[in-house]
């Protein structure tokens, strides 16, 4: 049994060896040779989706070469680079990317393959900006796909379930200046416009009582600050974090000091290390159309969340063609819970969320923990047979799969 533990320390890995290859021909090999076998990232995931009984492979070994395409605007990356290495290198050379996630220090081919997203209307989630994968497949093939491709929508967000992917091409943008302003106690009846109002927007809740504790407003630095009375808030007069009362130096700087995308996007800075959380993550993406009504539903239970709860987030993702993406054909909100550490408290108190959110069609993040059942989560997605029949087709021997998803996606 393995003694390797993910990131929160709640999921124990079950291979039966770790490798570390250092060349591409090195992991084609081991992937031919190997019955079982997954790649792992950052290890910031919550659930057992990306465990294995076979081989499990950390590729943080091949080479670290970046490549930046300014005629293409585009920039390719080993799959196991971080955000944050790699913004900090695009910002350096005049680009950026779109968006960012609350933190920077996950790989880029793991929140690809999940669906991990940061916050803003008319911003995807970070796999909108994937222009192209290369793989391992299982028989050892080196595959490349594009947008192209005929399975490139498919492939995406695949849950590591169709090969071992080794780079991935990005579109990049000019680089840009943010400000970040924290307001404070915002009536849940702005919450849409609050959402709308600036680049990206994150707004907390503690569940206690209907108003958001707090909204994380990230502007274009061209743009005028809020007004002293926007929305019926109050501004925030000294950094805050997500969690109240835990130290603030690790947050990215607040109280509208100008600074480059990679230092405002993300809640947290790249130079603080996470060590492993107290915690437990669930998030559920939900059509915008139905916020209000979902939010209300939450309330019904709210007495249950909060005492099991650290902070709750929402934020919103535009709508993308990704098959297994959770925003696939449709604008969605995220709700975010970071939950007390402890599963036996938690898990009823997500039986009884997931029943009051069962209305609006809701889709797990991939990564986090959630228990609705498999046939529930297909119903929501228009395109799930035809990535099951993709999975079949591209991996027959099942080298890529794992319990949870043999569980998903039987054979």
């Amino acid at each position: 049994m393995s003694t390797q533990r993910n990131w929160a320390g709640n999921i124990r890995y079950s291979a039966r060896a770790h490798h570390r290859p250092s060349s591409l021909d090195e992991l084609r090999e081991l992937v031919a040779g190997s019955d079982r076998i997954r790649a792992v990232g950052s290890g910031h995931s919550f659930n057992r989706l990306g465990d294995t009984t076979g081989d499990l492979v950390d590729l943080s070994g091949l080479p670290d070469t970046i490549r930046l395409d300014a005629h293409r605007r585009t920039v390719d990356v080993p799959a196991a680079t971080r955000y944050g290495d790699l913004a900090t290198w695009l910002h350096q050379r005049g680009y950026a990317l779109a968006n960012l996630a609350s933190l920077p220090h996950i790989s880029v081919a793991g929140a690809v393959a999940t669906g991990t997203h940061g916050s803003g209307v008319t911003v995807g989630n970070l796999a909108t900006a994937v222009a192209g994968l290369e793989l391992v497949t299982g028989t050892g093939d080196l595959h490349t796909v594009d947008r192209d491709s005929a399975d490139f929508a498919g492939t995406v967000v695949a849950l590591g379930a169709l090969g071992v992917v080794t780079r991935v091409t990005l579109d990049v943008v000019p680089t840009y200046d943010v400000r970040q302003y924290v307001r404070l106690d915002l009536p849940r009846a702005a919450l849409d416009e609050a959402l709308a109002a600036a680049y990206s927007v994150s707004v907390f809740t503690d569940w206690r009582s209907t108003l958001g504790t707090q909204v994380w407003r990230k502007q274009l630095a061209d743009q005028p600050p809020p007004p002293a009375d926007w929305l019926g808030t109050t501004a925030a007069d000294r950094p805050w974090h997500p969690v109240p009362g835990m130290p603030t130096v690790n947050c990215t700087e607040q109280l509208g000091v100008a600074g480059p995308w990679h230092e405002r996007l993300p809640h947290f800075r790249l130079g603080f290390t996470p060590s492993s959380g107290d915690e437990l993550q669930s998030e559920y993406h939900l059509p915008r159309a139905d916020a209000a009504e979902a939010l209300a539903a939450l309330d019904e239970v709210a007495h249950l969340i909060a005492p099991v709860s650290q902070t709750s987030e929402l934020r919103t993702i535009a709508a993308d063609r990704l098959w297994l993406s959770p925003q696939y054909e449709r604008d969605t909100l995220a709700v975010h819970f970071t939950w007390i550490a402890d599963t036996t408290q938690v898990l009823p108190v997500l039986a009884e969320v997931e029943r009051a959110l069962a209305p609006f069609a809701p889709r797990p993040h991939w990564g986090k923990v959630f228990t609705l059942p498999p046939e529930t989560i297909a119903a929501t997605y228009p395109r799930w047979a035809d990535f099951a029949a993709l999975l079949t087709r591209l991996d027959p021997a099942g080298r890529f799969r794992t319990g949870e998803l043999d569980r998903l996606f039987p054979r």
